[in-house]
C-alpha cells in the first residue's frame, strides 16, 4: 500500500467509528502529535490517554469526511483535510475542520502535526 492508500485507510476507520482500532494499527510506539499552539505529546500511551479522553466527550457524531488528500510517497508525507460535526456532551455542537500532516515510517505514523482554529 502507498502512504496515501494507508492513510485514506486510517480516515476510513475513523469516520467509521473505529477510532482506536485505526490508533494501534497504524501509530508507532514513540509516536509525536501536536495540535498546533499545544505541547507535543510523545509517546504512543501519552495519545491514546489523549485520545480516548476526546471520545469520552463526544456525545453524538453528526458526520465525517475527507475532502482532500495528498501525498509525497518518496518522503513519507501524507497531508489530510477533514471534518467532523459533531456534539460534546454539554450540548455544544461543533464543526471542526482541520489538516493534518503525518509523517510514515513503514506501516507507521512517527509524527503527525494538526493545524486547525
Amino acid at each position: 500500500m502507498t502512504y496515501k492508500e494507508k492513510a485514506a485507510d486510517l480516515y476510513n476507520m475513523i469516520n467509521s467509528g473505529n477510532l482506536m482500532d485505526a490508533f494501534e494499527k497504524y501509530y508507532h510506539q514513540d509516536v509525536v502529535m501536536q495540535e498546533i499552539g499545544e505541547e507535543k505529546r510523545v509517546g504512543k500511551d501519552v495519545n491514546r490517554a489523549y485520545e480516548l479522553k476526546f471520545l469520552s466527550m463526544i456525545k453524538e457524531v453528526h458526520g465525517a469526511g475527507v475532502p482532500a488528500m495528498a501525498s509525497d510517497e518518496e518522503n513519507g508525507i501524507v497531508f489530510v483535510e477533514n471534518w467532523m460535526d459533531i456534539t460534546f456532551q454539554d450540548g455544544n455542537r461543533i464543526n471542526m475542520a482541520q489538516v493534518s500532516v503525518q509523517h510514515w515510517d513503514g506501516d507507521l505514523i512517527v509524527s503527525e502535526t494538526f493545524y486547525h482554529k
